[in-house]
């Protein structure tokens, strides 16, 4: 069987301008990044078109750490809906490099469901991400610059500067640092670290930015710290956000590209998930809304992470809302909540799988609560057997839910023309936006109670020192009434990885609380969530290789 590398490079890839004709975008309007890769100006958002058009929500649920296929799906189902006769597109956020060189590998997709040209996409792209790090990172040099020059100094006091640097790599080593040493021409000593680029709030921002002028609001927005005298500081008050803006006047563009079988597809931004919203930018989801009738995108990890920070974040502030929600899940993860063991996923093991579907059912109760029909698309591997797959559609039949099989990887928009049908069905009966679980003037607490108990599971909800004293400054600042967004761990229900399936009695802890004043959310943080990730015992850096004629090898 051919690798996604292998299937990538054999694929007839057409000028981006064929893609461009097919939805209806002016030649002048594209700015070539090559033959093959375009950006896009934000003249072409026309939110007439975009209230008429269908919007599908690709999540999943709790996933194994190598991810359940969500990208190859959301593109697979892309591509199904042209194949029934849809003017489809698939909206996606650009891949990190952390995950890229880390465990997973290459996140374009795969099989004949990727998008191309896969090895730019996973690499460096159009220069989007190191924007955004070089942004970031002119910010932090502004607020040092500040603490060593006396004469235009704001009174930060060093030891409350919450703003670190970014990088777009996996390096635990540089978490916590120590920087300014060598005497005093060589800065102020402060404590400090790098967190990864996905995780900057400069990310995060320029995802939910609706044009330059919001951006550029957005950064001046954003809190550094405090003055000795007790004081915020804000980038605006560092003069910082113009600079920034400009730094990112490329970067706010969405990129047009194609899927495997020519379909249109707009790749945009890179929050996590875990540690932020995890979807790509509303001005690439808006743009594809004015572009297409059929539109899907993705939330990052499962719905307890990003399909209900979709919901409560990026369609709080732009309007949005899904017109259907495909709940991706797998055989070997349900056997893997149903087992509790990585082993033998690829294996027939009924028991496990039984016992795992109760991960299943939460998720859908999690969509249920927001008002949202459900589809179910199983993934299918190579090693799955036709019982147990079964086995999982009878469940969700008994569920009142849909569930299509999906060959997405196998057979591109023909392994996905039940889901597509399905998906279209679903739309058809779409009848009210979705209900959000809180409302943005609770009390934080209130908030994040809601989501622990309601999503989650949780029992109840326990603030630690630390975080009660973030509580009294955010709201001492004016910032809590904010939306929230929990870091926490995408590999169970709970804020421990290794509770599997549905956990139940257990409590959710928030040990610190963040505040991202730009991007306009709260940021609680449980366990040991990190947001500058190591990289494993053996990366898939070790795997990747160049050839003497530029031929990239290993990515995924």
């Amino acid at each position: 069987m051919p690798t996604n590398m292998e299937i990538a490079y054999q694929a007839p890839l057409r000028p981006i301008l064929e893609i461009a004709e097919k939805l209806n975008i002016p030649r002048d309007s594209l700015a070539y990044y090559g033959n093959y890769k375009a950006k896009l100006p934000l003249s072409l958002i026309d939110r007439d078109k975009g209230q008429k058009s269908r919007l599908i929500l690709v999540s999943a649920i709790t996933p194994t750490p190598a991810g359940e296929g969500k990208t190859t799906t959301s593109v697979g189902l892309a591509q199904g809906l042209e194949k029934i006769g849809k003017k489809s597109l698939v909206v996606l956020r650009e891949p990190s490099l952390g995950p890229v060189f880390g465990i997973k590998g290459g996140a374009a997709g795969g099989g004949y469901s990727q998008v191309l040209p896969m090895e730019d996409i996973n690499l460096h792209f159009t220069g989007d991400f190191a924007a955004v790090e070089k942004a970031h990172n002119l910010l932090t040099a502004l607020i040092d610059n500040n603490l060593q020059n006396r004469k235009y100094s704001l009174g930060i006091d060093p030891r409350t500067v919450v703003w670190k640097r970014v990088m777009d790599l996996n390096d635990r080593t540089l978490r916590h640092l120590v920087i300014g040493l060598g005497g005093p021409s060589h800065g102020v000593p402060r404590e400090s670290g790098f967190d990864i680029t996905a995780a900057s709030e400069v990310m995060a921002i320029l995802c939910l930015s609706e044009n330059l002028a919001d951006l550029k609001q957005r950064l001046g927005n954003i809190y550094v710290g405090d003055t000795y005298d007790k004081n915020p500081v804000f980038a605006r008050d560092l003069k910082a956000q113009g600079a920034m803006a400009a730094l990112l006047k490329d970067a706010i563009q969405p990129n047009l590209v194609q899927t495997i079988e020519g379909t249109p597809a707009l790749i945009h931004g890179g929050p996590f998930a875990n540690i932020a919203q995890g979807t790509n930018s509303v001005i690439a989801t808006r743009m594809g809304l004015s572009l297409a009738d059929y539109v899907v995108t993705e939330a990052g990890f499962g719905f307890d992470l990003g399909a209900e920070k979709f919901l409560h974040i990026k369609c709080g502030y732009s309007g949005l809302t899904p017109h259907a929600v495909v709940l991706v899940v797998t055989l070997r993860a349900l056997k893997y909540h149903g087992s509790g063991s990585p082993e033998g996923l690829d294996r027939p093991n009924p028991a496990a799988l039984q016992n795992g579907l109760c991960n299943l059912e939460k998720h859908l109760e999690n969509a249920a609560i927001f008002h949202i029909r459900p589809v179910v698309a199983i993934n299918r591997f190579e090693n799955d057997t036709e019982e147990e797959l079964e086995l999982v559609k009878k469940h969700c039949a008994g569920l009142g839910v849909k569930a299509a099989t999906v060959d997405a990887w196998g057979k591109g928009g023909a392994g996905c023309i039940e889901l597509a049908q399905l998906v279209t069905e679903t739309v058809a009966a779409y009848d009210a936006p979705f209900a959000p679980l809180y409302d943005w003037n609770w009390s934080v607490r209130k908030k994040i109670e809601t989501v622990a108990t309601r999503i989650y599971g949780a029992t109840t909800v326990a603030f630690r020192h630390d975080a009660k004293k973030d509580l009294e400054r955010i709201e001492k600042l004016g910032l809590d009434k904010l939306p929230i967004c929990i870091a926490k761990t995408p590999l169970s229900l709970s804020e421990n990885p290794k509770k599997y399936g549905r956990p139940t009695d257990f409590v959710l802890t928030i040990r610190e609380v963040e505040v991202a004043a730009g991007a306009g959310f709260i940021i609680p943080i449980t366990g040991e969530t990190m947001r500058m990730p190591g990289l494993p015992s053996k990366p898939a850096a070790e795997n990747i290789d160049i050839d003497d004629q530029g031929r990239i090898s290993g990515l995924f």
